[in-house]
Parts: structure tokens; sequence; C-alpha cells
């Protein structure tokens, strides 16, 4: 399988640091492809009573943790398929908590959310397994910062990472 290199320092902001580190030296198009699986099973162990959870008031429910994970990996392979073919416009940022709160993920279930992930994370394994270095390499702007395709790969893999421990720590723990 093809490997992409870990992007260059000084191409992101401390805060996407922390996502990029969460992937380490891992080839990150094969721990994409075993997210996929591992998420999906972790999924399945979850009761269907216990889909809309949240661990605290105000905190997001489990599916609506899952449709913020598909929202924001289409973000990212939005930026990175813009960058990558060489777009100079400044690319919007998002607010994450505005977006859950305007999607009816609630209204959907589990299994679905899971199906439309797997369905996602493929279209994101085929963009970044086709673009060559060039392309992972060229930088643009994305919520006021610089941005290249090879650093939204890795914070695709670190965010999943990231939630999918919250996942496993805060809620998955008082269901299963």
């Amino acid at each position: 399988m093809k490997t992409i290199a870990s992007p260059a320092q000084g191409i992101f902001t401390a805060y996407q640091q922390g996502y990029i580190d969460l992937v380490g030296s891992r080839n990150v198009l094969s721990l994409l492809e075993s997210q996929v699986l591992a998420f999906k099973a972790l999924l399945s162990e979850i009761p269907y009573e216990s889909e809309d959870y949240a661990y605290a008031p105000g905190k997001w429910t489990i599916k609506q943790l899952v449709g913020h994970l598909i929202d924001t990996e289409r973000i990212l392979c939005y930026r990175a398929l813009c960058i990558a073919r060489g777009e100079k416009a400044s690319l919007p940022g998002f607010e994450e908590d505005e977006y859950v709160a305007n999607a009816s993920f609630n209204d959907r279930s589990l299994y679905d959310l899971g199906h439309e992930f797997g369905a996602v994370r493929e279209a994101t394994l085929l963009l970044f397994k086709y673009l060559n270095e060039a392309e992972l390499d060229r930088v643009g702007t994305a919520n006021n910062n610089p941005a290249s395709a090879r650093m939204l790969v890795f914070m695709i893999a670190g965010h999943h990472i990231h939630h999918e421990r919250v996942l496993r720590e805060r809620y998955v723990p008082e269901l299963i």
C-alpha cells in the first residue's frame, strides 16, 4: 500500500499538531482503513436504546458524535481536494457545534450513521491513495491557516482517534 510521509513542520498550527501527533509514525492510509472496521464494530456494541446517550448535559449524543466525524471528514477532504488542485481562495472554517445543532443526526439510526461513515471513509481513501507528492505538498489556506493535503489526511486520522477515544472512555463504559 502507498505510504504518505508525515507533513513538514510549519504547515500546521499547534492545535492541528495534536491530531497529527496521534497518528505518529503509522502508515496513515493503513490506519484510515483499519479505523473503519474497528469503529463500525464499536458502534455495533452499543445497545439500540442507548444510541441517544450523552455522558453529560450539553454534550453530544453518540449519534451526534458520529455525525460530527462524518461532517468533519467531508470538510477536511473537500479542503484537501481544493488545495491539491491548486485552489488559491481561502477556504472557510466551520463551527462544529452549530453544524451538529443544525443536523438531524438523532433522527437517524446508529447503524445508518455507521454505514455513512464507511462510505465517506471509502471516498477519503480513494482521494488520498491517488494524490501524487506534488498534490499532497501543495499549500493553500483553510480557516485562515496554511494547509496541505498531506497535513489534512493526518488530521482526518488523528481527529478520528481523538473522538473514538472519547467514545470509548466517556460513553461506552456506561453502556456496555
